[in-house]
């Protein structure tokens, strides 16, 4: 990745084509196997003989609700004129910036563009004076645990009913960045 080229960009109405650019599959690995010891949640992983591909679908909103909000934002990471990540998160009731969605096109995944687009999550919080960043991941996603372990999230939380209606899901792993 040629940082020369890369631009971190707030959400506008021109670049409501390109949201889901970045949307690309990913591998499933393993499965992240929680504990809860003494007030603290660590984790181990189990990972897969065989990985597997699989990949969530566009999102569906309304992104207009996204621009020029004091409580939503969504940044988008470019390369030139190409739409290579997204990070989009919201104000949360327990005032920190719950990240919705991060996602980083396959080809530019471990090149530091997920940590830019943390880092602009990271000063937009700050900027609205929230206590810091939230997001959930599902246990079977290792390699975006691995990401936000990496990036100073702690395991906060697990729901192991929050994803009953998906039988390939067993639970939900709550992450936490404290400013």
């Amino acid at each position: 990745m040629n940082r020369a080229n890369i631009s971190i960009k707030a959400f506008d109405e021109y670049s409501v084509s390109v949201v889901n650019e970045a949307n690309n599959p990913f591998p499933v690995i393993g499965e992240i196997i929680p504990s809860f010891s003494d007030g603290v949640w660590t984790y181990e992983e189990q990972l897969y003989e065989k990985a597997r591909v699989t990949s969530f679908p566009d999102d569906l909103l309304d992104c207009y609700e996204y621009i020029n909000s004091e409580d939503k934002q969504v940044f988008l990471a470019f390369d030139e004129t190409t739409c290579i990540g997204q990070n989009r998160m919201v104000k949360d009731w327990n005032r920190f910036a719950y990240i919705e969605n991060i996602a980083v096109r396959a080809s530019y995944r471990q090149s530091g563009l997920g940590h830019l687009l943390m880092e602009a999550a990271e000063t937009w919080a700050n900027e609205q004076s929230l206590l810091g960043l939230s997001l959930e991941a599902q246990n079977d996603n290792v390699m975006a645990c691995r990401f936000y372990a990496k990036e100073g999230f702690a395991l906060g939380g697990v729901d192991t009913l929050k994803q009953t209606g998906n039988p390939n899901i067993d639970m939900t792993l709550y992450w936490y960045k404290i400013f």
